[in-house]
Order: C-alpha cells, then structure tokens, then sequence
C-alpha cells in the first residue's frame, strides 16, 4: 500500500534498585537500561495516549466492538496479530505514586519525574527541553492533536515547560512562538479576545505570524495543509463527546472527528522528507471516566481506535513509522459486573450521561427525567431513581469533581445505571495501575516488557537517532 493511498482512502479525504522512599525511587531515571537491538531507524514517531483509560475501558470498548462490529478493535488486533510489542508501564510521578496528566506527560517529554500540576519542571527547579523541541530542532515537523484544549496537559507535556498546567492562556501563547508545524484541538477561550483575560487576540496573533488558522470541520476539511504551520481550534473547551457528536448533526457538521484531525496532521507533518513527530490524545476518556459516564467514556475510546487504525494504516504503508499506543495512568477503573445483555444496551445509546444531565433542570418532574433517559439510552429507571436525580437539581446537592463546573450528579448517576448496564466504578479520580503500553512499527523493539514512563522519551530519541541532551 503506497503512502498516497492512505490518504485517499481515509474518512478526511473521502469527505528495582535501592529504595529510600517509594517516591525517590520510582524518581530515578532508567534510560541507561534501554540497550538498542539493531532495526530499522523510525523516520516518524506517533504517540497515541487514550488518557485515563485504565484497562477496563480497554476491555469494554474491545468488547462492544466485537458485539456491535463483529471484530475486534485495533488495538487487540495488534496483539491478536502479533504484530505489536507489548509492555506494562509504572505511571508514578515524582511526588505520588498516582499521577495527574502534567506529571505523566512531562515524563515523555522531558524525560524525568516531576511534581504533579507542573509540566517539565523538576521538584529542583530544572527545565528539561521538552521533547517536540527537541525533534523540531533536530529538523523534524512536529505537532500535536487532541480532543480537549490544544493548550491542555497532555500535549503541554510534549511541548513546554511551565509551573502550572492551569496557566492554559500562557501556554497558547507560548505555542505561538515554537511555531510547532501542527496544532490541533479545542480550547477556542485561550486563543480568542473575547474570552482570553488579558483580551489579546490570540488566534490574530497566529494570522499575522503566517499561521493557517481554522476553526470548524468545514475549514479544516477545505485547508491547504501545505506549506505553513497548522492551527485548528474548533470548540469551547473540550470537543463533544463522540457519541454526542454521532447523534447531533449541528455537531457533526461544525466539529472534526479526532480520526478526522489525526487523518489531516498526518498529511501536513508526511511532506518534510526529514519526517516528524506527532502526539495524538483522547483526553476526553479521562474526562468521562472522571464523571463516571459508560456511555461516553465506550464510544471515546472506540473514536481513538478509529485514529489508531488511520494511524497503523498509514505507518504500514511507510515502512518508517514508530507507532507507540498507550495511556498516561488509570482513572475511576470501571468495569462489567454482570448480565451481558445489560452491557449491550449501551451498543444502541445515542447520548451520554453528560448530554442527560445537562438537559435537565428544576423544573423538570420525574417522568420527563424518565423519558429523558429512555429516549437518550434506551431503557427507563424507576420514579423512584428519577427522584433521586431531580434532588440533586432542587436542593442543589450538586456534585464535585473534575470537569463538572455544574456541579451535576454523574456519580449518582452511575449508580443508578449500573443495574442497568451492569457497569461499576471504583472512583471518580486516577488510579495508580500499571497500564498498557504498545509499539509498532521501526524501532518497536526496543520496548521493554516492563518500563517507567520517563522510558519512553529515550526510547524515541533512540528509535530516532537523535541524541538526548544530558540530564
């Protein structure tokens, strides 16, 4: 399969050492233990993150796949296959052994542990070149795509570094002046003057600099990708939920699919003959695994396996290509506890819990809650449950967490749904597992069946051929 044909046929183009603490020892840097097996040198590196998804997202997405597609997804096709490298990564940051998405973002990109909340500073004050601009230094095209702020954790990790990964609008503008090749996500309040603090016109900004700057999947999809660095910003903090945006043609006409933005990255970063690097997350699995929503956290997680085979697709036909695939740490650990006939209610879900919770109010009476929630999943809870939700709004018992400024009831939610669904939750925060991580493709090998997550940024100079700068 020729490299043009990729194009042509995806979706855009068609339309134990000595211990003195837990902490200081999962601190130290490893890298010296990677010892390279001859192969062939990876012109490309991408690195997928399904962030937050603790092994039983995993499961559940493989196995709605297998009842609703008939297959598997491709990431267990990978290890059906045999054509990956598996392995499992410690996730610990230096400061906990449960990390947030900063901590573990910054340990591919900087190569060492740092606190949570900061991104590639140390607990010592040091500012490891974080390793986009390592590449892009090196001559390689570089970027990042994500479905929740471009400007967000994740991909900051691979990018910056800054003492806070909340100062989102100080990030934006640094991402203006690496000029990095392509840059893709929400995050539309960082970048634009009506929203920003400081009221700079952050997206002009861009403009003048000789960015391509787009906001909607209409623009994204007509864009010349040639040439100019890449800027697309399509929603107001993250983008919709994939299985919103299925059902919601408003959505699906003005926002672009994740496999949509990785399918134009691709294209962009192909043309420099050097090669590039690209960061690929699915940071809305977190996101949903935080409220603790079946629904959205399954059909996320399948839209990032969607990516990953445009991904496989294209890194088989180049030949060139190092794909890792992997997660950042656990969150909320969920799982099936029961009927198999329950699990497959969710193969017909058209909303998530979001989209439900978000659509009520107090006005609301139990049996339009009730409808509510037949008509968006398909079966109906009991008036009594209903009740039970509509408390939350009337006496305004709401909700803490993440990614819940409305103080929604999805915890309570949940449990409610989990006779129905028969899908359990450990929590609503990150988990300290050990997660699952692959790699594909030239320079697969030098995956280790078990590493620290500061592993794989020497793990990708190496596979590279592009020299570290000394710690």
């Amino acid at each position: 399969m020729k490299r043009r044909d990729f194009f042509r046929n995806t979706a855009l183009a068609a339309a134990g050492s000595a211990v003195i603490s837990p902490f200081q020892s999962v601190a130290m840097p490893t890298h010296r233990l990677l010892n390279h097996v001859a192969g062939k040198r990876a012109k490309n590196i991408i690195f997928m993150v399904s962030d937050g998804m603790s092994v039983g997202t995993l499961s559940m997405a493989n196995m709605l796949s297998e009842r609703r597609e008939g297959k598997l997804c491709a990431w267990m096709s990978l290890y059906q296959e045999k054509k990956a490298v598996r392995g499992l990564m410690d996730t610990a940051s230096a400061n906990s052994l449960v990390t947030d998405s900063a901590a573990a973002s910054s340990s591919w990109g900087g190569g060492v542990r740092v606190n949570n909340g900061a991104l590639n500073v140390t607990p010592e004050g040091d500012r490891p070149v974080p390793i986009l601009q390592k590449f892009k230094a090196a001559g390689k095209s570089v970027g990042c795509v994500t479905t929740v702020p471009i400007t967000h954790a994740t991909p900051a990790g691979f990018c910056v570094n800054s003492d806070s990964r909340g100062d989102q609008a100080e990030i934006a503008l640094m991402y203006h002046d690496l000029r990095f090749d392509v840059m893709m996500g929400g995050g539309t309040e960082f970048f634009s003057a009506d929203n920003r603090k400081d009221k700079q016109d952050v997206f002009g900004k861009f403009v003048s600099s000789d960015f391509s700057v787009v906001k909607t999947r209409d623009e994204l999809l007509a864009a010349d990708v040639s040439g100019k660095p890449f800027l697309g910003v399509f929603y107001p903090n993250g983008l919709p939920y994939a299985l919103d945006r299925e059902h919601d043609e408003a959505l699906k006409a003005n926002t672009p699919s994740l496999t949509e933005m990785v399918t134009a990255a691709i294209k962009r970063l192909a043309q420099n003959s050097k090669g590039f690097v690209l960061q690929i997350e699915a940071g809305k699995v977190d996101w949903s695994a935080h409220a603790n929503d079946t629904g959205a956290l399954i059909y996320d997680q399948l839209e990032f396996d969607r990516a990953l085979a445009a991904v496989l697709s294209f890194a088989e036909a180049d030949g060139e290509t190092l794909v890792i695939v992997t997660t950042d740490h656990g969150n909320a650990n969920p799982g099936l506890f029961g009927a198999t006939a329950n699990f497959e209610k969710i193969i017909d879900f058209k909303h998530t819990n979001d989209w439900v919770l978000q659509g009520i109010d107090r006005d609301f009476n139990a049996h339009q809650v009730r409808e509510r929630i037949e008509y968006a999943q398909g079966y109906a809870i009991n008036a009594d449950e209903a009740v039970r939700l509509l408390a939350h709004y009337v006496t305004d018992r709401g909700e803490d967490g993440l990614y819940n400024p409305y103080k929604l009831p999805f915890a309570d939610f949940a449990d409610i749904q989990r006779k129905y669904t028969s899908i359990g939750w450990a929590g609503t925060g990150h988990s300290g597992d050990h997660v699952e991580v692959a790699a594909y493709g030239a320079g697969a090998e030098l995956l280790k069946p078990f590493v620290r997550n500061t592993d794989l940024h020497y793990l990708m100079l190496e596979a590279a051929g592009v020299k570290s700068a000394q710690i």
